[in-house]
C-alpha cells in the first residue's frame, strides 16, 4: 500500500480544549468570566450585575455570550476575543497533566483541536502545555465562522475545510451536546466525564484523557 493510501486510511482526532486537553474550571472559566464581564460593564456602561446577567443570558440562549452580542449589538468579534481572551493573565492559571503529552503521542493518525475559543487563546495554552507540536491543525472559533459547537455549521466548515471525511473523526470532548452532534455525522465519540451517565451517542466514556488508550479499538 502506498503512503498516500495508507494516510487515507488513518483516524482523524479532533479534541475539544477546556476540560478536555486541560482542566479549566478551577482558574481559566472563571478568569473569563470576570473578564467578559468587565468587558460588557465598559462596552455598555453597566454595572456589574446586569453585565453579569447579559453575560450568561447571551450564553444560555445562543450557546455562547458572542453570538448575543454580535446578533443585538453588532459586536465586531475580534474585538471582543481579544479583549476577554487575555493569554498572559490566564497562562498562569491552565492546569493540565504532563503524562497527557505521552499518551497523545501514541495515539495513530492526524490530530486537530477543535474549540469554541479563539486561535490565539488556544494555541497559548497548548504552548504552555508543550503539546503544539502534536497537533496538525487548530480549528477555532474563527475557522467555524463563529459558528460554536453544537451547531452543524461549525462541524461542517472543519470537515470542508480540513477536506477530512466524517466517517474518520473521532471526537474526544467533555461536553455531551457536542458529541451528540458529532455522532449524527457518522463520528465516533469519546466523553470525558467522570460521572455514570450515559448517552447513546457516546461510544466510550472516559475520566480522563489520560485514559485515551482504551479507545484504540475505535480506530
Amino acid at each position: 500500500m502506498s503512503a498516500a493510501g495508507d494516510a487515507s486510511r488513518q483516524p482523524v482526532w479532533l479534541f475539544d480544549l477546556d476540560n478536555t486537553l486541560h482542566d479549566a474550571n478551577p482558574h481559566v472559566f472563571p478568569q473569563l468570566n470576570r473578564a467578559m464581564t468587565a468587558w460588557l460593564m465598559e462596552e455598555f456602561r453597566l454595572d456589574e450585575t446586569a453585565a453579569d446577567q447579559m453575560r450568561v443570558r447571551y450564553w444560555h440562549r445562543y450557546g455562547a455570550t458572542l453570538l448575543g452580542l454580535m446578533r443585538h449589538h453588532g459586536t465586531l468579534p475580534h474585538r471582543f476575543l481579544h479583549g476577554t481572551h487575555d493569554v498572559e493573565a490566564l497562562r498562569p492559571g491552565i492546569v493540565y497533566d504532563r503524562p497527557l503529552r505521552h499518551v497523545l503521542r501514541r495515539l495513530p493518525g492526524r490530530k486537530i483541536v477543535f474549540t469554541n475559543g479563539p486561535a490565539h487563546y488556544a494555541e497559548a495554552v497548548l504552548s504552555v502545555m508543550g503539546m503544539r507540536d502534536l497537533f496538525d491543525a487548530v480549528h477555532a472559533i474563527e475557522h467555524s465562522r463563529f459558528k460554536p459547537k453544537p451547531r452543524i455549521a461549525g462541524f461542517l466548515h472543519l470537515l470542508r475545510d480540513r477536506r477530512i471525511d466524517a466517517a474518520r473523526c473521532i471526537m474526544v470532548e467533555d461536553s455531551a451536546d457536542n458529541l451528540r452532534t458529532a455522532k449524527q455525522l457518522g463520528m465516533r465519540t469519546v466523553w470525558i466525564h467522570r460521572g455514570n451517565a450515559h448517552h447513546g451517542f457516546v461510544d466510550l466514556r472516559l475520566g480522563s484523557s489520560l485514559h485515551l488508550r482504551r479507545a484504540l479499538h475505535l480506530v
